[in-house]
């Protein structure tokens, strides 16, 4: 089974077009036969979660399971914690993320993880992570998946990618996590000297 987040701002569904892509890629890879789908065609947003911020959850196979709603209450993310991991694979939203909760699950005293896969920075254990470098915002060329928001600012050229090692952390001055609920301009900055 897979899954699907997306945001829901007073009522309505931004960036469908990336979600309906990764939709698309998934179910393509996956089963045969397949209709692309719109997400604004397959939600609709009650009542009750017409007013501020919500995350939706589409669950699906071939065809949709269940989809939810539940208020969005934004993690504070202030620091990160390396975490070596080679067989970890993650390049679809599967439901069954156990290898991500395993290496959450590592973090100690920190907020959560960046994971390094092969010698190479990849992502949060919830979100795709972008650089500061004094010039451009930049994001690893090594993502353990492509998240909905990095693909809009690839697109709209408000980042850039690049191969990012441990190694070269040094070489920054801040991070900020993104994802579909976490809107790039109003992330915190999470100071490089906080990522151990």
């Amino acid at each position: 089974m897979f899954i699907e987040t997306f945001r829901i701002t007073n009522g309505n569904l931004p960036d469908c077009k990336h979600h309906n892509a990764r939709l698309h890629r998934t179910r393509q890879a996956h089963f045969d036969d397949i209709v692309a789908w719109d997400l604004a065609q397959l939600v609709s947003v009650p009542a009750h979660a017409r007013e501020g911020v919500w995350k939706g959850r589409l669950s699906y196979t071939k065809n949709v399971e269940k989809i939810e709603f539940e208020p969005y209450r934004p993690r504070l993310i202030q620091s990160l914690r390396l975490v070596q991991c080679d067989a970890v694979d993650y390049n679809f939203k599967f439901q069954n993320r156990q290898i991500i909760n395993d290496l959450y699950a590592q973090r100690g005293s920190d907020d959560d993880v960046l994971i390094v896969k092969n010698g190479c920075v990849t992502d949060a254990s919830y979100a795709n992570v972008v650089f500061w470098d004094g010039t451009r915002w930049l994001t690893p060329d090594t993502p353990l998946l492509e998240g909905t928001q990095r693909a809009r600012l690839l697109e709209d050229r408000q980042i850039q990618t690049t191969r990012i090692q441990p190694s070269d952390l040094a070489k920054f001055s801040y991070a900020r996590l993104i994802n579909a609920m976490l809107v790039f301009e109003d992330t915190p900055l999470i100071p490089i000297a906080n990522i151990f």
